[in-house]
Order: structure tokens, then sequence, then C-alpha cells
């Protein structure tokens, strides 16, 4: 039985070269190579072809979820990273992540995970399936509210992940601005969080 191909995508040096190391000796799985951030995970990606790509979601250049809607079709991806809110599991998933995990689980559990996601077995830490099923059973089905055209931008790029600042730097606002955007939103479609907002916004076909 071949080894599982793995390329590991993080920011932080120390982080993934360490992740690369402790995989590399666990049985089943061979680490082909490492990336710092979204868009060079895409290129090596190409270019060595794994099985499964270890995908952090906040990273610079390109970010964890944008990176995976471009290779969703080309290999598995898992995202592994510290952050466990509720909008960033939703927005890795649906641009097409198998599993979404925190760091700080022990090596061979992570290589166990890694070799169940490429037998296509979806793979996520408890906390986050717990909050992911409450987010999602609670979101409004019908879209019955018209936002504006504003107010379309902002909801879109919350679905994408996106934070208030980096919201503000891409429409030219100040993030105060983003802010009462996001309430707006949240009011007038009946929305409990941003997380639910990036859930209508995937469902109702708004991106």
């Amino acid at each position: 039985m071949n080894d599982v191909r793995v390329l590991v995508a993080d920011d932080q040096r120390l982080i993934r070269e360490g992740i690369g190391s402790l995989l590399d000796l666990q049985p089943g799985v061979a680490v082909v190579g490492v990336a710092e951030d979204g868009r060079e995970a895409v290129e090596r990606a190409l270019a060595l072809a794994p099985d499964v790509v270890l995908m952090d979601v906040r990273m610079p250049v390109m970010d964890g979820v944008e990176a995976t809607s471009l290779l969703r079709d080309k290999c598995r991806i898992l995202m592994l990273t510290t952050f466990d809110d509720e909008e960033y599991v939703v927005a890795a998933l649906r641009a097409g992540a198998s599993g979404y995990l925190l760091k700080d689980l022990p090596a061979a559990e992570l290589a166990q995970a890694v070799r169940m996601v490429h037998a296509g077995v979806d793979q996520f830490a408890p906390a986050v399936t717990g909050r992911l099923l409450g987010a999602v059973r609670d979101v409004p089905r019908k879209a019955d509210v018209a936002l504006t055209g504003r107010e379309l931008d902002v909801i879109r790029l919350i679905a994408s992940g996106a934070s208030n600042r980096e919201i503000a730097a891409r429409l030219y606002v100040s993030e105060g601005t983003v802010k009462n955007h996001v309430s707006s939103i949240l009011t007038r479609l009946g929305l409990r969080d941003r997380t639910q907002a990036a859930i209508y916004a995937h469902d109702h076909g708004l991106l």
C-alpha cells in the first residue's frame, strides 16, 4: 500500500516544518512538500500532485479558503488551524474542504485523519462539528428580504471568510461602516451572527 502523499501549507515556518517532520515519522504518510501561503500551496500542489493538502485557514497572499476552492478538484484538502470560528468552518467546507481539525491534536491522530481523508472519510474536530450543526440548523431557508448592493458586497465577503478589517480594505470604507452593514444584514435577515450570514449567502445563491 502506497504512502499518502501530503503537502503542508502554513504561514508559520516552525509550524509547517514541525508538522511536516512529525508526519514523516508516521506510518503510511509521506510529506512531499511545504508551502508558506495559499498561492504557493496551489502552485506546489499542481507541481507535486499530493493526495492530501493540510491547509491553514488564515495565510497571507492567498488564504486557505481560496486556495481550497482552486484545488478541490485536484486533491483532498484537510484544514488544520487554530481558528475554530464557525464562519471559517463554513467557508472552508463550501470551498470544498474534506475536513477541519485544530492544531492541538497528537501527530498520530493527525496522520490517521490524513489517511481517512485520503480514503474518502471527512474528518472534523468534535468542537467544530457541534458548532457547525448548531449554525446550520438555525439558518432561515427563504430569502424574503432584498439587500442593498453594498450589503450584498458585504455578505459575499463574509461568506468568503473575510474579517471586518479585510472587508473594509476591499470596499474602501471604514471598519465602522462595515460593522454597521453587518448589523443591518443580520437584523434584516433575522440571522444570529456572521456564520449564519455566510451560510445564508451560500444557500440563497448570493455568491
